[in-house]
């Protein structure tokens, strides 16, 4: 029986994990990824069961994005990652945790010491966050580049000084 993936994401290359058990798939990942150029996605399929926190835990730590995951049946499930920043970021800022307003204070803050054309990368799971960001970096001219929005829903904002 064959998988069927229904998402509309491309990936460059495709890794089949499964039977590899954790941190296998992750680790398998890795090595695939850093033969990858920045911006390429890599579409892993895995059937362990702990290869999802295993990403998302290893993916807030480095500069690649998991950008989607979805089943794809026969308990396999398959993880879209990105390697690195899809913009080159001169500062991060984490607001995880942070309620709104609060992320639009703490980037309007941080962007006035960047110089014009650095990028903010503006990481929020507050609900009113899109919202926020994208009215905010209208009114004050500030260039949003574009969102991420990982699978536990934390957005990542890219925010052009």
């Amino acid at each position: 029986m064959s998988n069927k993936i229904d998402h509309p994401l491309h990936s460059d290359v495709t890794l089949d994990v499964s039977g590899l058990t954790c941190p296998g798939p992750m680790v398998s990942a890795k090595r695939l990824l850093d033969d990858l150029a920045d911006g390429q996605t890599l579409l892993l399929i895995s059937d362990c069961a702990g290869t999802h926190d295993d990403l998302a835990a290893w993916a807030k730590h480095t500069r690649h994005q998991l950008l989607h995951m979805e089943n794809i049946g026969e308990k396999k499930v398959a993880y879209y990652i990105q390697k690195g920043d899809p913009w080159p970021v001169n500062v991060s800022l984490d607001t995880v945790g942070t309620r709104c307003p609060g992320p639009v204070i703490e980037a309007a803050h941080l962007l006035r010491g960047l110089k014009k054309g650095e990028i903010l990368k503006l990481v929020s799971n507050c609900e009113s966050a899109l919202k926020d960001v994208t009215s905010w970096s209208s009114a004050t001219g500030h260039a949003l580049l574009g969102t991420r929005r990982d699978p536990n829903g934390v957005m990542s904002f890219y925010i052009k000084a």
